[in-house]
């Protein structure tokens, strides 16, 4: 996942979808996942929230100035790309 010249290096799609599982049976109740590209660890990780309007903090502070990127955001639940 996210092979192309606009990422820094492809994401395994097993840990895509364990991150997708894991979530979804967090006893927390999150409905999106973020995926972040770390700049410093150079690796993705995933941030799980319960509300959409909380992406926008993330998209927020993406710029190249920070370490972390958001990549994509995806619905736990349909899986589709929402961002």
């Amino acid at each position: 996942m996210f092979d192309g010249p606009e990422h820094p290096k492809s994401l395994d799609e097993e840990f895509f979808n364990s991150w997708l599982e894991k979530g979804r049976e967090s006893k927390i109740g999150y409905n999106y996942m973020l995926i972040i590209w770390d700049e410093y660890e150079s690796e993705y990780r995933p941030i799980y929230v319960e509300h959409r309007d909380e992406i926008s903090q993330y998209h927020k502070h993406d710029t190249s100035s920070t370490r972390e990127k958001l990549v994509a955001a995806y619905d736990l639940y349909s899986e589709s790309r929402i961002i």
